[in-house]
């Protein structure tokens, strides 16, 4: 056992995070929805059997941590791996890293560039501070792969849905493929309650006819989930965003009206159940 005192708040600000072993430290690794290059891994791998045990861990942020590096190794391991790119994660009281799906790039159900707004996210806010930690994931559409509604922030793509009489061929499979049986067939016209509508693309992507087509494209926006030792799953904040510039706003607003209103040590959903989704939910959208 070393008499060392450590600075661990720093440390924690930058994702090296004390074990119970007390002169060893996990490095905890900055990542954006994912994403390392093979040069990366290949240095990654390589620290890892240098500096620690030879394992690396996939954490459940889709990170990699590398474990049992010695204090006395931090900033040498920390210089190699910076030389490929690969930053320090963070840990603590701040905004972590930004977790995400492959989304339009590669799936075929991927209705936004998670990949892009990933980024944006991760540039703007990643490691600011707030009252707790707080956790952001960026998911292509209603499959919700990347898990959005358990995430402090979660950004979702949507379409909202439209029938065209002249290319339908009167199969019926959208009625009986809707996740939320929201359209029906009424009389000669198939229609779509917008009420029961989750904005996937199920309908738009599966009609042999091409009959449903996407009337317009955007973003879902979720706040306040949180999983841990008392669960929340988020509340949709508002309709369908059509413009990048008032998604990156609201999510600004978002992560201000947290700061200002939160408490030392309270999830951002855990605090908009004590003022109220409604009153939080304005706020927001009217960016107080």
């Amino acid at each position: 056992m070393t008499d060392k005192v450590f600075d661990i708040a720093a440390f924690k600000k930058v994702g090296m995070i004390q074990q119970k072993q007390k002169e060893y430290f996990a490095l905890r690794l900055h990542a954006v929805a994912g994403d390392f290059t093979a040069e990366q891994m290949q240095k990654i791998a390589e620290v890892a059997v240098k500096y620690g045990t030879g394992q690396i861990h996939c954490s459940t942020r889709q990170g990699i941590e590398i474990h049992n590096v010695h204090h006395t190794n931090l900033e040498a391991a920390r210089a190699e791996l910076e030389s490929v790119g690969v930053a320090m994660g963070a840990c603590g009281p701040r905004i972590r890293i930004v977790t995400g799906c492959p989304g339009a790039r590669t799936c075929r159900w991927g209705i936004i560039d998670t990949k892009e707004v990933a980024a944006r996210l991760d540039r703007t806010w990643f490691r600011e501070e707030t009252p707790h930690k707080f956790k952001m994931a960026v998911t292509g559409c209603p499959h919700n792969c990347a898990k959005a509604t358990e995430n402090d922030i979660g950004v979702m793509g949507g379409i909202v849905p439209g029938w065209m009489a002249s290319s339908c061929t009167d199969c019926g499979l959208c009625v009986n493929i809707c996740p939320t049986h929201a359209i029906e067939k009424a009389g000669d016209e198939y229609v779509v309650d917008l009420s029961l509508c989750i904005n996937c693309s199920i309908c738009t992507s599966s009609c042999p006819a091409g009959a449903w087509v996407v009337v317009s494209r955007g973003y879902i926006l979720w706040i306040g989930g949180t999983m841990g030792k008392v669960p929340r799953l988020a509340t949709r904040l508002g309709g369908l965003i059509e413009s990048k510039e008032r998604l990156y706003e609201l999510v600004g607003n978002a992560i201000d009206y947290y700061r200002r209103m939160g408490r030392k040590k309270e999830r951002f959903g855990h605090m908009i159940d004590r003022i109220g989704p409604d009153v939080v939910s304005e706020a927001i959208l009217n960016g107080r």
